[in-house]
């Protein structure tokens, strides 16, 4: 049975953020909107069951009123904690009920919590968050057409997608976190509100991506040194006085000149010792970890990160193999692209 896994993250898009920068609003009914656009694309695919976690605004529920599918939905059922926990217990149950793909909607931090439970699941991330490195803006329709082609084995997983760098982060030898874009030391001594929009605050940034055209930490190292998801690379970048300095979009309408004492690019399985110091740490745009100055904090880049679908090849193999034609789409179809 062909099936589909959906996190859809209520919270995404509605952080501090919205107070202290320019960002936008991505309410939930907007992404009630997505996911029906979605669900009709996996109808229209064949695809016979989808399984969602669920949510305290009934996302998915909202984007099932009034459809009449083909395909079943079922919701998970499991405990709630109304937090990230969510997120990763259920993608380690879509592992358990053999979900060929898995759609996304929120931001880093979202996805960075379904990579800690998905195992080798392909995912396709629409971007709903604030910060949106790791997932792209796809419109609902088309992440739904190639998370279909996936998860009917019609699309060669090993041609359309690609694994995600991943950053570990080690505290006195033990692995306390994961970051799917970037690391970042914060002077601040407390978790608070958690994200991260001051630049005078931050001390060290690691980097599994850096990317010049995104928003945040990623932009700071793509304006000195762009790494791309593909390359096998990421960059440590260190704060202070020194000869140079960049104009970083560091937030939706927040442009700041930051000061870059020095930066180095790393290869996959190098390792940063950070600055001993009493700080805070984050990981993709939220401060999730306080340590003390007499804790060791190490931070390896690896390939060990999720299965992405790129949705451009997907959708350009399969128009480029006739995938699309309607003889081919129906149920007896058995070749692959």
């Amino acid at each position: 049975m062909s099936t589909i896994g959906i996190i859809a993250n209520p919270a995404s898009g509605r952080d501090i953020r919205r107070l202290v920068a320019h960002a936008s609003v991505f309410d939930n009914l907007e992404k009630a909107h997505i996911l029906r656009r979605v669900l009709l694309a996996l109808d229209a695919m064949g695809i016979q069951q989808v399984i969602y976690m669920p949510d305290y605004d009934g996302l998915v529920e909202r984007a099932l009123r009034g459809l009449k599918l083909s395909l079943k939905a079922l919701q998970l059922h499991m405990d709630m904690w109304a937090d990230e926990r969510d997120t990763t217990e259920a993608a380690r149950r879509f592992c358990e009920n053999d979900v060929g793909c898995i759609i996304t909607l929120g931001g880093d931090g979202t996805n960075r919590a379904v990579a800690k439970g998905c195992s080798s699941i392909p995912i396709v991330a629409i971007s709903t968050g604030t910060n949106n490195v790791f997932p792209g803006m796809i419109e609902g329709t088309v992440a739904g057409l190639a998370a279909g082609l996936v998860a009917r084995e019609m699309a060669d997983v090993k041609k359309f997608t690609y694994v995600a760098k991943q950053l570990e982060v080690y505290v006195d030898g033990q692995m306390a976190e994961i970051a799917l874009i970037d690391v970042v030391v914060c002077t601040e001594l407390f978790v608070g509100s958690r994200a991260l929009w001051d630049p005078r605050r931050i001390q060290e940034i690691v980097l599994a991506r850096a990317e010049p055209d995104c928003i945040g930490m990623s932009s700071i190292g793509g304006l000195l040194h762009p790494i791309g998801p593909r390359d096998a690379q990421g960059m440590f970048v260190r704060l202070g006085e020194g000869n140079t300095s960049v104009l970083a979009p560091v937030g939706p309408g927040l442009i700041s000149r930051v000061d870059i004492q020095d930066y180095r690019l790393l290869s996959l399985g190098d390792e940063v010792v950070l600055e001993p110091a009493a700080c805070t740490i984050a990981v993709d745009g939220e401060r999730q970890i306080e340590v003390y100055h007499d804790q060791k904090v190490t931070v390896r880049l690896t390939n060990h990160g999720p299965l992405v679908v790129d949705v451009r090849r997907c959708l350009q193999g399969a128009s480029r193999h006739g995938i699309f034609k309607i003889k081919t789409l129906g149920h007896k179809f058995s070749g692959k692209m």
